[in-house]
This record gives C-alpha cells, structure tokens and sequence, in this order.
C-alpha cells in the first residue's frame, strides 16, 4: 500500500500519521514487550522522519532501558511506540493503526523468552530461539 497509514490510542489524546511504506509486523516475546503491552508486542516500523503525531496530549515516553524508550498514552494506557537509541526508524504498535493495514506477520523475536501461557505460531518464521 502506499499513501499515509493513520493511528492511534484507544482514547483519541494521541493520534499520528506516518508515510508508507510500513515495515510487515515483527511479533516480540521479550518479558519487557510483554509486561507493557499485556502480551506479546506487534510492531510495525517506518523511518521515525515519517512518523507525524497530530494529537499529542496524552504522549508520554518511558525509557524502558538504556536502548530504547516506550510511547504511550497517559490517559487510556494504550500502547503506541518503541523507539531505539541511535536507531533512524520507529516501530509502531500495529494494533494502534486504522484499518485497514495492509500488512502480515512476518517475523517472531525472542521466542526464547515466551511466556509460558501459549504457543509460538510455528506458521511464522523465529529468530532468538
């Protein structure tokens, strides 16, 4: 797809528009995406210059470790960002844009640390095992 995808929180204090082409989802199992999203994390990714938040009140940012910092909403808790230290792109909550995407699933990271609640989807390709 081409054009602009659009996106946001469950509350509507944070919405964005960001540029496509969008990366095909990257599915985390790390303990880390776990704990903020209540499962695993579904992120798309685009160059952060294509990334445009047109409603900003409730953006917050966590510094989830020394790589990185989370984007969320302060008012609903919905989670929106992960973006790297150092890195020229920003991966984005799939579940926070509009339908519709236009993306799959293209990748499973940090399988290793699955939590112990539920399979891997041995449909999609692993890495970190």
């Amino acid at each position: 797809m081409s054009g602009v995808a659009t996106g946001g929180c469950l509350c509507g204090a944070v919405r964005y528009e960001v540029a496509r082409p969008l990366r095909d989802v990257v599915v985390c199992h790390c303990a880390m995406c776990r704990k903020a999203h209540g499962h695993i994390g579904a992120y798309t990714a685009a160059p952060a210059s294509a990334l445009r938040v047109v409603e900003a009140r409730g953006l917050k940012w966590y510094a989830s470790s020394a790589a990185a910092r989370r984007g969320f909403c302060g008012e609903c808790g919905g989670t929106l960002f992960w973006e790297g230290r150092g890195r020229d792109t920003i991966s984005i909550a799939a579940g926070s844009l509009d339908d519709p995407t236009g993306l799959k699933t293209a990748l499973q990271i940090h399988t290793d640390s699955a939590g112990d609640y539920y399979e891997i989807d041995p449909r999609v390709p692993t890495r970190g095992r």
